[in-house]
């Protein structure tokens, strides 16, 4: 007897746990040339070589780099004369330039070409003698580094709200830069503001955002629109990882940083059943590759990838650094 279609008996519905990975994820280019340029100077002036502040914002980074001889220190001042000397990728003012040549020591600029550009901006218009509106945050090292270019032409901007209680005439001739790892949706709003406020605004024709930050938080939007909670891997000093977090958010999934397996909380994952996962730019595939697996672990065997841009930005090491440092 064949069945009547309409007598169909119900089963249960089984959904496979799985995980949507975000492509492109992790390092960028500019993290890659950083840490390349550590690992190039060890090689070729031997350990110790000091690096002023972390040469980029991850602990997993930081930590593999001081157990092949790196010494991070807080400021230029901490390091002894005439040594090896590199430069974060976040960039540094001139007054650390001009500090770390006093001490005659031996630089390495590890700064990243996209914020090279942005302090190549900002004397261009302190030149043009223009007010520099920087947004961005006060206490994150790339700002601190731009600031330094034109302080005393260079007013940092946090917020929507902080753009429009400055107190500068109307007329005031601005240029607007931006630190590079911000929110893309976040600073339009402040920019927005500030064109309001100002009849006189100039600013890059590209902005500043770099490609990195704005490619993953691009992916993240659409790993967030197709899953029920998002993992960012990242540390907490990483700007751009807290970015991503936020924009999740703002797609209405909720949202983690984890700075590393270790810190995944399994209560987040109370009925969930796709997970969103992408790392900031400053984060390495080897903690990508262990919050997987502990996610396959835990029961989310499928695994999809999120496509949204690909990546071949290329940035070449600073002449010179394969040449040895004078013997003494």
């Amino acid at each position: 007897m064949i069945p009547n279609p309409t007598d169909r008996q119900e089963f249960p519905v089984v959904t496979e746990k799985k995980v949507i990975l975000a492509e492109p994820r992790g390092f960028c280019a500019g993290v890659r040339r950083a840490i390349a340029i550590v690992e190039k100077a060890l090689e070729v002036h031997g350990a110790p070589v000091y690096v002023r502040k972390e040469i980029v914002h991850n602990h997993y980074v930081v930590a593999v780099l001081k157990r092949q001889g790196a010494i991070f220190v807080d400021s230029e001042e901490d390091i002894p004369p005439g040594a090896v000397c590199v430069f974060s990728a976040h960039g540094v003012s001139p007054e650390v330039r001009g500090n770390a040549q006093a001490r005659e020591l031996t630089t390495i600029d590890a700064t990243c070409p996209l914020v090279s550009k942005v302090h190549q901006e900002a004397r261009r218009y302190a030149r043009d003698g223009r007010t520099l509106l920087l947004v961005g945050h006060a206490d994150h090292e790339e700002v601190e580094g731009t600031y330094g270019e034109a302080p005393d032409r260079t007013v940092i901007v946090e917020s929507a709200e902080s753009a429009r209680e400055l107190d500068l005439p109307r007329d005031t001739p601005v240029a607007v830069l931006t630190q590079t790892t911000l929110s893309q949706d976040e600073t339009a709003g402040v920019i927005a503001e500030l064109k309001d406020r100002f009849e006189d605004l100039q600013s890059p024709a590209d902005g500043d955002i770099c490609y990195a930050s704005t490619n993953r938080q691009i992916a993240v939007k659409e790993i967030a629109r197709r899953s029920d909670l998002v993992l960012i891997v990242g540390s907490r000093n990483s700007s751009n990882s807290v970015r991503m977090v936020e924009v999740a958010r703002l797609e209405g999934t909720a949202a983690h940083l984890v700075p590393d397996v270790t810190e995944l909380d399994t209560d987040w994952l109370t009925g969930v059943d796709a997970v969103g996962v992408s790392a900031g730019a400053s984060a390495p595939e080897i903690l990508i590759e262990q919050l997987l697996t502990r996610l396959e672990e835990l029961g989310y065997g499928g695994l999809e990838l999120a496509t949204t841009a690909k990546e071949d930005v290329v940035f070449q090491l600073p002449s010179g650094l394969g040449q040895a440092r004078p013997s003494a």
